[in-house]
C-alpha cells in the first residue's frame, strides 16, 4: 500500500496532475498491479477514534497541529518491495512534475494476505 502524505493546507490537486494520475493508473491497471486506491479530502471532515490509558474518545479534525495529512491511497501488487518503492518514486516525481509547490511523501506499507510472520 502507498500512502501518499502531504501538507493539510494545499488545496485541491491541478487539473493537469489529475489527469497524469488518471493515465498512470490506467496504465497499472493495463500491467494487472492496481488493485485500488483513491485521493481522500484535506480532513475537514474527519475524526480520529483514539483508545489511550483504558479510555476510548474521539475528536474532530481538521487539526491544526498536523503538518502532514493522508492525501491519497493505491493498494498494489508488486514482486518485491524495491518494485512497490521504484512505484512509490515514480507518483512523487508526477507530484513535482504537475504540481508546483507540493511537498509530501509516499509512504510503502506491505499489506499482511495472511498472518504477519513471526519475530
Amino acid at each position: 500500500m502507498g500512502m501518499v502524505q502531504m501538507d493539510p493546507s494545499k488545496d485541491n490537486p491541478p487539473e493537469a496532475l489529475v489527469k497524469a494520475m488518471g493515465e498512470h493508473i490506467e496504465a497499472a491497471i493495463a500491467a494487472g498491479v492496481f488493485l485500488d486506491g483513491g485521493g481522500l479530502d484535506g480532513g475537514a471532515q474527519c475524526t480520529e477514534v483514539r483508545l489511550s490509558q483504558g479510555q476510548v474518545t474521539t475528536v474532530d479534525g481538521p487539526y491544526a497541529e498536523a503538518k502532514e495529512v493522508v492525501g491519497g491511497y493505491s493498494v498494489l501488487e508488486f514482486r518485491s518491495h524495491e518494485e512497490a518503492v521504484e512505484e512509490a518514486r515514480r507518483l512523487v516525481e508526477l507530484h513535482h512534475q504537475h504540481w508546483p509547490g507540493w511537498e509530501g511523501s509516499v509512504i510503502v506499507r506491505r499489506i499482511w494476505d495472511g498472518p504477519p510472520p513471526q519475530a
